[in-house]
């Protein structure tokens, strides 16, 4: 009961001894745990997703922003972008297993549908990095446009595309021949790029022009575009950069950075459901497997929202170290 008097004094959500456990930790098939990387304080937060309570603070290298879980669950993988590495560690313990030859300045990272190879974006090189993650050896680099960031595989397994903030282009990258065959065009500064699962659209935030835009695989450019508009908020700190789709591919969440929000949309209609006040500058998001709860990692107020998306409220808050950016699921 004092730690609950604590919370409520200091303002912070916390799930205390002897309540229930939380209705996001009961969804079908929960993972164990969620991973949150802390680009300031060079941590990975850890939270249990059954008790709601971050119980680890690990030190991993200089600016983590990537994370994510290998296909096979066995390892976290971290981009220590400061590092000029992507790190291998055990989810259980958060030691280190291996550092990849991951390019410089790795950001975000994209863990192939077979499993074989990790590609990354390199920030200052303006390249891609695809890692053998049996030899953890670099397979192969190609360059792509300036200040690469958002990376994606397409699910057929044929195309990897890789947005570049400064040229405000996505390059379609030809996995069989390994060439750029497309440099589209996009609205300023596209940060991350989403593609539903049954790869028949690509999602693309434009953090600068304030969208997320739609492309077509078939034709590889852009058929559609979506606006946000949340309630009190000047069009200029609208600035949309993670985008996740619910399992059942009908909803999508995109963090709206300096907004303080998250937006709900449709994904049929391409029209926005509703809009969710988080904390301060959302970075990145994870959707548990029920689809119905998201995990937002707010990058100013160094925390992370639990959303329900059915209601469109924040059930709680969980504090996270120093400038919260990614979420992986897994453990």
């Amino acid at each position: 009961m004092r730690a609950c008097a604590l919370a409520a004094l200091t303002g912070v959500s916390l799930l205390c001894a002897g309540a229930a456990s939380p209705a996001w930790a009961q969804e079908a098939g929960p993972p164990a745990r969620a991973y949150v990387s802390n680009e300031r304080s060079s941590t990975v937060t850890v939270v249990d997703l059954a008790s709601g309570k971050a119980v680890a603070q690990w030190p991993v290298g200089k600016r983590p922003r990537g994370i994510a879980m290998t296909r096979d669950g066995k390892y976290l993988l971290v981009c220590a972008g400061a590092d000029n590495t992507v790190e291998l560690r055990d989810p259980q313990t958060g030691a280190l297993i291996a550092n990849l030859p991951s390019g410089a300045d790795p950001e975000q990272f994209f863990a192939s549908y077979d499993g074989t190879l990790l590609f990354a974006a390199n920030e200052d090189d303006g390249a891609v990095t695809a890692i053998d993650l049996a030899t953890r050896k670099v397979a192969w680099q190609l360059p792509v446009g300036k200040e690469p960031e958002g990376i994606a595989q397409s699910p057929d397994g044929k195309w990897l595309l890789v947005t570049s903030e400064e040229d405000n282009t996505v390059s379609w990258i030809d996995l069989a021949s390994r060439t750029v065959r497309t440099a589209m065009e996009t609205e300023a500064r596209p940060r991350h790029i989403e593609f539903t699962a049954d790869g028949a659209q690509v999602w693309i935030a434009a953090e600068v022009g304030g969208v997320v835009q739609m492309a077509d695989p078939a034709t590889q450019a852009v058929t559609g575009t979506i606006s946000f508009a949340p309630p009190g908020v000047p069009a200029y700190k609208v600035m949309p950069c993670g985008i996740r789709f619910t399992p059942d591919g009908k909803t999508a969440v995109v963090a709206l950075g300096r907004a303080d929000a998250i937006a709900v949309v449709d994904v049929a209609s391409a029209t926005v459901r509703g809009y969710v006040k988080v904390g301060g500058r959302p970075w990145h998001l994870a959707i548990l497997p029920g689809g119905t709860r998201a995990l937002v990692a707010n990058g100013a107020s160094n925390d992370l929202s639990v959303v329900d998306l059915t209601t469109l409220k924040v059930t709680a808050t969980i504090p996270a170290g120093d400038g919260p950016w990614g979420v992986a699921l897994g453990g």
